[in-house]
């Protein structure tokens, strides 16, 4: 590690405990209810899992369009982003050879299930303004949560606190002609919670080829019926259309990161989505000691993707249901705290392709040809959980859970019915799950933790079908044992605080797609992995004076994932890095609060090298990404409140990758496609205004 980067290790600190931003104390009213970073929850729906929290004071470091940014701050968690629509999310290395989009975890909404049939994910799909916190389970250890490898997402939604009603608007504007603009009316009262947001954002983006113009609403009610029982109903919608610049060779990302790939380019490649969730949830307390929550959902999306090499049309419903019960009874004058409860998740995915004409339309993009491929596939997941929480002194307590998951896929192949029919069906054998983890207090001030639990992974439908287009009963599930240990320190009067983790996860079957064509790739089983690191988070609240807190932070993961044992075609990986993973990371900055009013927020990113092969043989550069931004709020009336703020992101105008692809392919004798260009220097502004009913 560099001089400077040592330097910030030891100067700069992190926090992980729930907290209030330490702002608008006096007449002014905090504009949001904010969640800063990290706790062990203690209560009965996750027990003792180490969950991390990222809230409003984590968001506010970074531009309102950078999700990507505020889930980065996190040790062991990297999203790579190729462009505001292409996501990748890994988790201690979990989903690292995932070519494109994230999965190998599971997403949540509100505790409604996002994660499609076939085990993918898109957060890109959620505006940043509509949440209140993102909690992350790293790892399989949240058996109430599918115990999938990678771990769980929750995304939560703002809540109005109670008596609060107001209506508020956020503008951003900013380079690449960039509009944003999120609107938010909430309502409380005596039985009702009402949250409706709408949001609009346009930008023509950093590269050629690269316009995303997005709309999208979001209803969240809630009702009481009873002092026992209150119902919600959640409604979002988003509708987006995004330009592909796709991913560039070494030449073109050194010489010209602004250009899109040519072909990708020439065709005016985009991806056209309208996505649907509507969910219902009734929440009951049968007792002091035994509350259900239960949830129905019905998702849609419609996607339509122009590509140089075919056009892809397609469409995907899903259905479900999450009920979970939590509650505590005694035993021995100790009271056990116990969850269980099962998700279904059903969806119906219908996809065709057709030929892309685009170099017979007159440079006019996309032209739609004759049909080669029509498929419907039948995808269904079903996880069961429960846990057991028990306190073996007033300092020590352990939990043990167990979840179970059963995946079902059936593919109909309905273009060539004629021609011997390739449908098929994989039904793969339910997957036990068990979870203990321990908790012991030392003091008020220091816990120690440890964690013992066995994830899996699916490989997707695709991934089970042969090159010819029929399911391989030979392709297996990812399974792993996750093994960690970790400390929590609050020090200081509490305005220190630090987090250390080690873990180790031993992951064998492992999934790898092989490309048999330009746009064809199939899934075998072809070796064990493993996964150790260490994680390291701090931050120091510093109070100088009345006025004046300094709050630097640093998140710091070292990353040591190899393959054990990996052969691929005749070639032997074993004991390589793996592939798409850096083994060093480093996220640091310094928040500034002055008067309450004035903020300033810098951040910097360091991000080391990547394997792009599986034999070593190419890796991208390391980078270093500083951001900066700073802020003022007031009250301008009685009812009317102010945040104006101001930002720089790449404040060096850094050339980096912000995305990579691994083991890629060039054809026609076109040199590989490995990056994708991250944005240069940026700017952007955004004014919100409250008003208080």
């Amino acid at each position: 590690m560099k001089t400077h980067h040592l330097f910030l290790f030891f100067l700069l600190n992190f926090n992980f405990s729930k907290a209030q931003d330490p702002i608008l104390k006096d007449s002014i009213t905090v504009l949001d209810e904010v969640i800063l970073l990290e706790a062990l929850k203690s209560s009965a729906d996750n027990g003792i899992v180490p969950t991390q929290i990222i809230g409003g004071k984590v968001f506010r470091n970074f531009s309102p369009i950078d999700i990507v940014s505020s889930i980065n701050q996190v040790s062991g968690v990297y999203i790579m982003s190729g462009a505001l629509n292409t996501n990748r999310i890994t988790i201690r290395g979990i989903g690292a050879r995932t070519l494109y989009g994230t999965d190998k975890l599971r997403l949540y909404y509100n505790n409604i299930p996002i994660t499609n049939g076939s085990g993918f994910s898109t957060i890109e799909s959620f505006d940043l303004e509509n949440l209140s916190h993102i909690d992350l389970i790293k790892g399989p250890k949240g058996t109430n949560f599918g115990a999938n490898l990678g771990g769980a997402i929750h995304l939560n939604s703002k809540q109005p606190a109670i008596g609060s009603s107001y209506f508020r608007n956020s503008l951003t504007l900013g380079s690449y002609n960039l509009i944003k603009n999120n609107f938010l009316f909430t309502l409380q009262e005596d039985k009702l919670s009402l949250s409706l947001h709408y949001g609009h954002m346009e930008r023509d983006g950093y590269r050629e080829n690269n316009r995303f113009e997005q709309d999208g609403i979001l209803l969240d009610l809630n009702y009481r019926l009873s002092p026992k029982t209150d119902i919600g109903l959640l409604i979002n919608n988003v509708d987006y259309t995004a330009h592909i610049p796709s991913s560039l060779g070494l030449t073109d990302f050194i010489e010209n990161p602004k250009q899109a790939a040519f072909t990708w380019k020439a065709a005016r490649g985009h991806e056209a989505n309208n996505y649907s969730l509507v969910g219902l949830t009734l929440n009951h307390s049968f007792s002091e000691k035994l509350k259900n929550s239960t949830s129905i959902f019905y998702n849609y999306l419609d996607h339509y993707e122009p590509r140089p090499f075919g056009i892809l049309d397609e469409y995907t419903h899903g259905y479900g249901f999450r009920t979970k019960f939590t509650g505590n009874f005694g035993l021995n004058e100790k009271e056990i705290a116990y969850s269980f409860g099962a998700e279904l998740y059903k969806d119906e995915y219908n996809w065709s392709e057709f030929e892309n004409r685009y170099k017979d339309n007159n440079n006019q993009g996309s032209k739609k040809g004759d049909s080669f491929a029509k498929n419907k596939e039948f995808r269904r997941q079903f996880n069961a959980f429960g846990n057991l929480l028990f306190p073996i002194s007033e300092a020590f307590s352990a939990q043990i859970g167990m979840s179970i998951n059963k995946t079902y896929y059936d593919f109909r192949d309905q273009f060539n019915k004629g021609s011997g029919n390739m449908s098929a069906e994989r039904n793969f054998k339910p997957i036990i799950l068990p979870s203990l983890n321990l908790n012991y207090a030392i003091s008020d001030d220091i816990n120690i933790y440890a964690n013992i639990s066995r994830g899996f992974s699916n490989p997707s439908l695709e991934e089970t079908l042969t090159p010819e287009g029929v399911i391989n009963p030979d392709i297996a599930q990812e399974t792993g044992i996750n093994y960690e240990a970790g400390t929590q320190w609050s020090l200081l009067d509490q305005n220190m605080q630090i987090k250390l983790a080690l873990y180790r996860m031993d992951v064998k079957n492992l999934l790898v797609a092989e490309r048999v064509g330009e746009d064809q790739y199939v899934g075998k089983n072809a070796g064990k992995t493993k996964h150790q690191g260490v994680e390291l988070e701090m931050e120091y609240n510093w109070k100088l004076g009345t006025k004046l807190i300094l709050s630097p932070f640093i998140s710091y993961t070292y990353s040591k994932h190899q393959f054990v044992s990996f052969i691929d075609e005749g070639n032997d990986y074993s004991g390589n890095p793996l592939t798409g993973v850096p083994a060093n990371r480093l996220n640091s900055g310094v928040q500034a609060t002055l008067s309450q009013r004035l903020y300033w927020n810098t951040t910097h990113q360091y991000v080391g090298e990547i394997p792009l092969t599986d034999a070593n043989t190419l890796s991208s550069d390391s980078f270093n990404i500083f951001n900066t931004k700073i802020g003022y709020r007031n009250q301008l009336a009685k009812r009317l409140y102010m945040d104006v703020s101001f930002g720089i992101n790449n404040i060096f105008d850094t050339q980096y990758a912000r995305s990579v692809l691994i083991n890629t392919t060039g054809f026609g004798g076109s040199e590989p496609r490995y990056y994708y260009p991250g944005d240069g220097r940026n700017l952007y502004g955004s004014l919100q205004l409250r008003y208080s009913l």
